[in-house]
């Protein structure tokens, strides 16, 4: 008994000392994969400094048209190429959308870990408000999976017009209690925390959740339960099939209807450029 107590502390600190590796995938399937250059979206290469000298990576995507701008924080794994069919989905709502990629991931520098994802988010906002001279109340924080603790971080510290969650979970804990069920305590020992459930009581614009229901990497409750956690106003779209970040792909027409009514709902002001 004492030897399995014992062989059980060892591989929960295992886990801990390898947390990073375990929550982050910057080069999965390649760091670099992807179309850089897709066919069909104009995409501008842009470079960002963060708060702690890192430089950054993102696309900036212009709608003449656009009324809002999506600032993206894509899902774990992969880069900002491999997302190009939902940004030219958001593109063609009318919106401009700035993709960012977190230090580490593709062409950005620097190692990943929780607060320098969140220092990414401000530059990249920083972007948008000092250098596009963008209405804060046009801009839409928008995450998909690890993005949606990233989004909702940053709409909970600075002023934005809504929040666009694909896929949430509450907690980097919650994540691990479902990954490793066999190995009770394990949420306990969550080094990091993408505490999205503590920074929706602090988000004070509308909040629109796309989930589906056979979700099979973050099952479908984890969006009802942001949804719950969430202040009002708030929206819960839910997509009757398969998958995890391609929602807007499956679904591209009833992901659109409900998109653009969550954006009716918010009266912008100022003139995106």
């Amino acid at each position: 008994m004492v030897t399995i107590l014992i062989g059980y502390v060892l591989v929960l600190a295992i886990l801990r000392i390898f947390e990073s590796r375990l929550i982050f995938f910057p080069d999965y399937p390649s760091r670099l994969a992807g179309d850089r250059h897709p066919r069909g979206l104009r995409v501008e290469d842009v470079w960002l400094t963060s708060s702690d000298s890192v430089k950054l990576h993102g696309w900036w995507i212009p709608n003449a048209n656009a009324k809002f701008t999506f600032l993206a924080f894509h899902g774990n794994a992969g880069n900002v190429a491999d997302r190009a069919s939902v940004y030219e989905f958001l593109r063609d709502t009318p919106a401009n959308v700035l993709a960012l990629e977190y230090r580490g991931y593709g062409r950005s520098e620097g190692k990943p870990s929780e607060a320098g994802f969140y220092r990414d988010a401000d530059a990249a906002y920083a972007y948008l408000a000092n250098e596009r001279k963008l209405d804060p109340n046009t801009i839409i924080s928008f995450g998909q999976s690890l993005g949606t603790a990233v989004a909702a971080h940053l709409a909970a510290g600075h002023t934005v017009g809504g929040v666009l969650l694909e896929a949430p979970f509450l907690s980097a804990a919650s994540v691990a209690r479902k990954s490793f069920w066999f190995l009770p305590g394990t949420g306990l020992l969550a080094y990091s925390q993408f505490d999205t459930k503590a920074r929706l009581k602090e988000i004070r614009a509308p909040i629109l959740i796309v989930h589906c229901r056979e979700d099979a990497v973050l099952p479908f409750r984890m969006g009802q339960e942001v949804y719950d956690a969430a202040r009002a106003p708030k929206e819960f779209l839910a997509i009757n099939d398969s998958c995890h970040e391609e929602a807007s792909l499956i679904a591209p027409s009833e992901y659109r209807v409900t998109l653009l009514k969550f954006l009716s709902s918010i009266a912008p002001h100022g003139n995106p450029r």
